[in-house]
């Protein structure tokens, strides 16, 4: 096995990491070992950083608002409404396929199939996560603990996997 850079992996958006379906917990513990974790401390990073964001947002958004004379501030509202939204899709559906948070915490998201996710699949995969926690107050996360591979509901339902990148990198990346 041998380390692989990610800006070869990300350069080659096609890569595809494997066949079928995601590896067997314990044919490959490394991919996700730890995720549990790693997942609760990204979206804390991840979290911070979209209350960063709507804060700029509303302070910049507000005094625009104010010198339209509040014709603005419904623009204002739609914006700070789809801010998480806007967040989570472009930045899972990008070439990196990870929040900042995940990122920070070394994870990355894939496709079960193996193929890095799209847009539309990251953008699906963020409206069941949101949708999720609003119906169920977090208990989203106690699905994890019933399956190997640490995936909540919304990987499930969104046919995605959260695994540690650089174990994936060094697994899967080209030789």
């Amino acid at each position: 096995m041998r380390a692989i850079s990610i800006a070869k992996l990300d350069k080659d958006r096609g890569q595809q990491f494997w066949a079928e379906e995601a590896p067997n917990a314990l044919d490959a513990p490394e991919l996700y070992d730890g995720i549990r974790i790693k997942r609760l401390i990204a979206y804390g990073i991840d979290l911070a950083i979209i209350v960063c964001l709507w804060l700029a947002l509303w302070i910049f958004g507000s005094f625009f608002a104010l010198i339209t004379l509040g014709l603005l501030f419904p623009v204002l509202s739609l914006a700070a409404f789809l801010l998480p939204f806007a967040y989570h899709t472009l930045t899972i559906g990008s070439a990196s396929n990870a929040t900042v948070g995940m990122r920070v915490m070394d994870l990355r998201v894939v496709a079960w199939n193996g193929q890095r996710p799209g847009y539309a699949q990251a953008a699906l995969q963020t409206v069941l996560f949101i949708a999720s926690v609003a119906l169920t107050n977090f208990l989203i996360l106690a699905v994890s603990f019933f399956n190997p591979r640490g995936r909540c509901l919304h990987d499930l339902l969104a046919g995605t996997v959260t695994v540690n990148d650089l174990h994936l990198r060094r697994l899967y990346g080209p030789k």
